[in-house]
């Protein structure tokens, strides 16, 4: 298992660092690996870990993920537990929890998704239809339109740092406005409650709609104050956008990454290093995106287990390395 506190006890990880350190960008990659650890997003696991939470999280942490990030759940809730109770069964799986994801506002649930269904192949209609089977199944989900002091409240009560908004129709210009009223004011109630709300982008927020483009009215029109945002690596670099860039022009706005890889279609997600993303620089910047976890996720993984860990040791054996 990759250690990074045995790698800097090494005897040469002086004259590494100091060969690191002759340029900047160099100097932040050094100082990524030796402070992040690797994490994991459970929407990864969407469709199997409500049968075994406790051994799903141990795999997990088998492979070598030290944090995960919580999702939507079948049984409602944080997989059908309080916020606290989650904690400690994360903590007893030798896991932290570092971060948890809800919806912004109620969406109408289209026939086919606006994104590329999240499964193994674009042509497996039985898996889409078992995956929208199992959201139809669910409890009502908590949203931040309608709930936000609620989630706010039950985050919080769990330990956590980070709430994120995994997403928010933002199809029409009054859309937009209510995102901003939405995130404003959910941001401002985990502010007080010791919370930093993100927002987690697909490639629909980069599209242009009615003369503007939503992310780019997230980042200006809600205050840096109140929203931070987890840029989704792989929707990212699909839509086009260079996350590098994005840093550099909004310093310290990405605490958290999906680091997700993209297939060579820009349709599917697939095991991090086998596909599109170049994830070297990325990880290069990360002291100026400002980027505090990262968390692995592949949507509608076939295998889940076998896929995080050819991710886990892609990611440090050549990205980290």
């Amino acid at each position: 298992m990759y250690n990074r506190r045995n790698f800097l006890k090494q005897s040469g990880a002086a004259a590494i660092g100091s060969m690191f350190l002759a340029n900047k960008a160099g100097a932040a990659f050094f100082e990524s690996k030796k402070q992040h650890a690797v994490g994991v997003q459970l929407f990864t696991f969407f469709t199997t870990i409500d049968k075994d939470v406790p051994g799903t999280l141990k795999a997990i942490a088998g492979v070598g993920y030290k944090e995960v990030e919580s999702a939507f759940s079948m049984k409602g809730g944080f997989y059908g537990m309080s916020s606290k109770e989650f904690a400690q069964v994360a903590k007893d799986s030798g896991v932290k929890w570092a971060s948890h994801h809800v919806i912004g506002a109620p969406f109408k649930m289209p026939a086919r998704p606006a994104n590329p269904a999240p499964v193994a192949n674009p042509k497996d209609t039985a898996g889409r239809a078992a995956m929208m089977a199992a959201i139809a199944k669910m409890p009502p989900m908590l949203n931040l339109k309608d709930n936000y002091q609620q989630v706010v409240d039950e985050v919080a009560a769990g330990g956590l740092k980070y709430l994120v908004c995994a997403s928010i129709p933002l199809s029409t210009g009054d859309e937009i406005k209510q995102a901003v009223d939405i995130l404003s004011k959910a941001g401002e109630a985990a502010k007080k409650a010791g919370l930093t709300l993100c927002y987690h982008n697909h490639t629909h927020e980069f599209e242009m709609v009615e003369g503007q483009k939503p992310y780019d009215v997230l980042l200006t029109q809600v205050s840096s104050d109140l929203l931070k945002f987890e840029l989704d690596l792989g929707w990212a670099t699909a839509a086009g956008v260079n996350p590098v860039d994005l840093f550099k022009a909004n310093p310290g706005r990405f605490p958290l990454w999906h680091v997700k890889d993209i297939s060579a279609d820009k349709k599917q997600p697939v095991e991090v290093g086998t596909g599109i993303v170049d994830f070297k620089p990325i990880f290069a910047a990360a002291k100026t995106a400002g980027m505090q976890h990262f968390f692995v996720e592949q949507d509608g993984a076939p295998k889940p287990i076998e896929n995080i860990t050819t991710s886990y040791n892609n990611i440090v054996t050549k990205i980290l390395k």
